[in-house]
């Protein structure tokens, strides 16, 4: 299993927090689609971080073209040396239609198409394959010699989707190269829920699990110091406080007994009392959504919950905390959790 670490910075601070990851011991760097671009970033991991995977965790794919995302993707994979995962989810309607001022409609359908429409301009480029995508949402069908970058020395850039719910699940399943579990997650909701519309997916597209990259972002609340994990602990309650408020992530709120929680976290995001929502994740939802205690007991419980589960973890901490506590638990992890890299090649 690879572990990956967040990239989550000002693009000014992109290359010196890159090098760091990579001393660590980290696998790969992860970009979320924040208050930054998620690509630009990665360009300047790849320059000071080489040999680090880099991965977009997620970018938003509705308010981009299938051709722009192809080929960014071109790109960064040739400039990492093979190093590249393009990570793309679609967001929830309110941002896409009032933040981005894009469409959004059956988004799993669209999603489905837009990454064969990406595969359709891999295999022209890299295969010499005619460019004759024909779709609902999308059309592309003119590629002159002029605008094909040719095949890629490091092979297809694989893409992975973001995905919560059933059907967005059973798509990656059915044609991306691997799925992007949201951290908002937990174990009933995992084995009986995400697996499961994973596997039907895989079914559908003929393939088995051996095939995919399973990448899950696992919650982690740790600190040196009382003080600091305290600090810790705000920080994620506040961030579950987010996310719980959203009605698309109620479901894994269901599956451990706290949607009745959802609705009035959702009243309170709409009154504007963020700190308030925060205030209502207790230690049961804490217990059920992240990995949580004092640093040597961290890699245990990683280990205990997510062996045998996911080909990559991403570590979600979002709070300042001491670097040196995180090479320890890198290491144990990934010495327990040793397990292949899909070789299924992008098609």
């Amino acid at each position: 299993m690879k572990i990956d670490g967040a990239l989550i910075v000002g693009i000014n601070d992109a290359a010196e927090k890159a090098r760091l990851l990579q001393e660590m011991g980290y696998d790969g760097a992860y970009t979320l689609e924040g208050n930054s671009d998620p690509f630009y970033p990665l360009l300047l991991a790849a320059e000071h971080a080489p040999g680090l995977d880099l991965v977009t965790s997620i970018a938003v794919a509705f308010p981009r073209n299938p051709m722009h995302l192809a080929y960014q993707a071109w790109d960064l994979q040739t400039f990492s040396k093979g190093h590249f995962l393009l990570g793309l989810g679609s967001q929830v309607r309110a941002h896409i239609e009032k933040r981005f001022g894009t469409e959004f409609s059956r988004p799993a359908a669209r999603m489905r198409e837009l990454i064969l429409a990406m595969k359709a301009i891999f295999r022209c480029w890299h295969d010499g394959e005619r460019l004759d995508f024909r779709g609902e949402f999308y059309n592309h069908t003119l590629m002159t010699p002029i605008f094909n970058p040719g095949p890629n020395a490091f092979g297809k850039p694989p893409i992975l989707m973001g995905a919560l719910g059933p059907k967005m699940t059973e798509v990656a399943g059915e044609v991306s190269d691997g799925i992007l579990i949201h951290p908002f997650n937990n174990m009933p909701f995992v084995l009986e829920q995400t697996l499961p519309a994973l596997d039907r997916g895989l079914a559908q597209g003929g393939r088995s699990r051996d095939d995919l990259e399973i990448s899950l972002a696992a919650m982690i609340i740790t600190g040196k110091t009382e003080e600091e994990y305290q600090a810790a602990e705000t920080a994620v309650k506040n961030l579950l406080g987010f996310y719980g408020s959203t009605p698309a992530y109620k479901p894994p709120m269901e599956a451990v007994g706290l949607g009745h929680l959802q609705e009035e976290l959702n009243v309170l995001s709409k009154q504007g009392k963020w700190l308030e929502m925060g205030q209502r994740v207790d230690d049961r939802f804490l217990d059920a959504f992240t990995v949580r205690g004092e640093p040597e007991t961290i890699a245990d419980q990683l280990i205990q919950r997510y062996k045998g589960i996911p080909t990559r973890l991403s570590v979600y901490a979002p709070y300042a905390s001491d670097p040196s506590i995180w090479p320890g638990i890198l290491q144990k992890v990934k010495a327990e959790c040793k397990s292949p890299r899909p070789t299924g090649e992008n098609s």
